[in-house]
Parts: C-alpha cells; structure tokens; sequence
C-alpha cells in the first residue's frame, strides 16, 4: 500500500467536494442577491468567509487524516521509511560481512 499515493487521492477528493461547494456557494449568493436578499459585498463577504473557513477546517482535516494513516499503517505492521531504510542497512552490512566470511574461508 503506498500510503503518499493514498493520500494524495483523499487529498484531491477533499479538493474537487471543495470546489463543488464554492461553486455552489456562489450560485445560491448569487441568486439571493437577485432576490433582493443580500447586496452584492454582502454576498461575496458571505462566500468569502465561508471558504476561509473551509480552507482553515481542510487544513486541520488534512493533518487528522495524515496521523489517522500513520496510526492505522503503524496498527497494521507497515513499517516506516526510516525503518526500512536502517533495516537496508543493516542488511547491507550483513552482506558485506557474509562476503568477507566467504572470501577468508576460500583464501
């Protein structure tokens, strides 16, 4: 499971619904002020403020999600890449040292 890859499509999704949401923001500001409801500054204040808003809360989703995976790789055994990457390591050097071995037993 590439959990960068994972992310980044809940990511997308987070950011297509968002824009659906101010598009549809915009059409219902714009019809109240065709209706008289709202003068034209209110309404764009109104669409402003709310997708400040939006923009603050997938923000803060975002995060929740990235440690929500962490949690959930790291309740399933997927190690990290810095586990990975010392295991490789050490790996390497038992290579080298089953080498050396080999090399002094033939010698």
């Amino acid at each position: 499971m590439d959990s960068n890859n994972l992310l980044k499509q809940l990511l997308m999704i987070g950011v297509g619904t968002t824009s659906l949401v101010a598009d549809k923001l915009r059409q219902v500001s714009d019809e109240w002020v065709k209706d008289g409801k709202l003068d034209a500054e209110q309404a764009n204040s109104f669409v402003n403020d709310l997708m400040q808003q939006m923009k603050s809360e997938q923000s803060n989703l975002e995060t929740q999600m990235q440690r929500q995976l962490r949690n959930v790789l790291q309740d399933l055994g997927v190690p990290r890449q810095n586990e990975m990457d010392e295991l490789r390591g050490r790996l390497d050097r038992l290579e080298r040292q089953v080498r050396d071995l080999e090399n002094k037993l033939w010698r």
